[in-house]
């Protein structure tokens, strides 16, 4: 078994996406129009950023959860003990970003939300009806002026052989969000569980864009779409000597738009985060576990 890579411009493009989506809760698409040199230059210039002292300047708030996050308080995934080998950056729609970097970071972050809400589309149109009688407004209004979508620019350094014993890049984790879109990263490494608790690797060619179901989309699909639990592993040889950068976008609804009978986005992620022992807190600040990443 092998993830299909669909092509955006096939004519049963929707159709063949949103299958994957159910039978696997992700979906990898080609010739989409999110521009690949974009993408190309913001992993190259934030490369640089994360290897640079320039980074300690812009160290996260706890406040608005935007900036910098160093590897010292990297994630913990829910069951496991050892963090995460990662650093990343957390930029929101009025957050702060380098002044230098942030004309590609805020076009990448306007047309990945826009292409999301064609996809989400997608999800709709597919859907059985008695599935789509559960969403209580359409899938892509319930994104529409979200300032809770998050854009993550990850970079998991080269390994040292100093890392702590079972520290993994991204240990197994969901995405708590609606939907997650990233483009592939610039090295493999990402892989999906399988209904019988193997691994599945997620095809990694460069220009393809990668869209993963999460948690609230199950929700609100009535469990029609999975949540798939996904890792990131460690490289081994001559890739270990490499940086992997990952550019994930998680689309958040609005606080007030209903998921489900039971809840609303907000009173679902309060519950996920009680769940992960982290203490009730303001939507627009979303903390560290509430966005699990590729």
């Amino acid at each position: 078994m092998q993830l299909p890579t669909v092509d955006y411009k096939a004519p049963d493009a929707a159709a063949q996406f949103v299958e994957s989506l159910r039978n696997t809760g992700f979906g990898v698409l080609k010739n989409h129009p999110i521009p690949q040199s974009l993408v190309e230059s913001i992993y190259k210039n934030w490369q640089d950023f994360f290897n640079s002292e320039q980074k300690h300047d812009f160290l996260y708030s706890k406040e608005t959860q935007d900036g910098y996050f160093p590897p010292s308080v990297s994630e913990v995934a829910k069951g496991f003990t050892v963090k995460d080998i990662k650093e990343y950056f957390h930029v929101y729609p009025k957050g702060r970003v380098p002044a230098e970097l942030e004309a590609d970071v805020r076009e990448y972050y306007r047309l990945a939300n826009e292409f999301a809400a064609t996809l989400l589309s997608w999800v709709q149109a597919e859907a059985p009806a008695d599935v789509r009688a559960k969403f209580s407004i359409d899938l892509k209004d319930m994104i529409a002026d979200s300032d809770q979508t998050l854009l993550r620019i990850l970079h998991y350094p080269p390994m040292t052989g100093d890392e702590e014993p079972g520290a993994i890049r991204a240990a197994a984790h969901g995405d708590i969000n609606l939907l997650t879109v990233l483009p592939a990263s610039n090295e493999p490494g990402l892989q999906v569980q399988k209904t019988d608790g193997g691994w599945l690797d997620v095809p990694c060619d460069f220009g393809s864009l990668i869209i993963n179901i999460g948690d609230m989309l199950q929700e609100a699909s009535g469990s029609y779409f999975p949540s798939t639990i996904h890792r990131v592993i460690n490289p081994t040889g001559k890739a270990s000597t490499k940086s992997r950068i990952s550019l994930p976008l998680f689309l958040h609804p609005r606080p007030d738009v209903v998921l489900s009978e039971r809840y609303t986005a907000d009173s679902y992620l309060q519950e996920r985060l009680r769940e992960l022992g982290v203490k009730s807190v303001s939507y627009t600040h979303l903390t560290l576990p509430t966005n699990r990443e590729v």
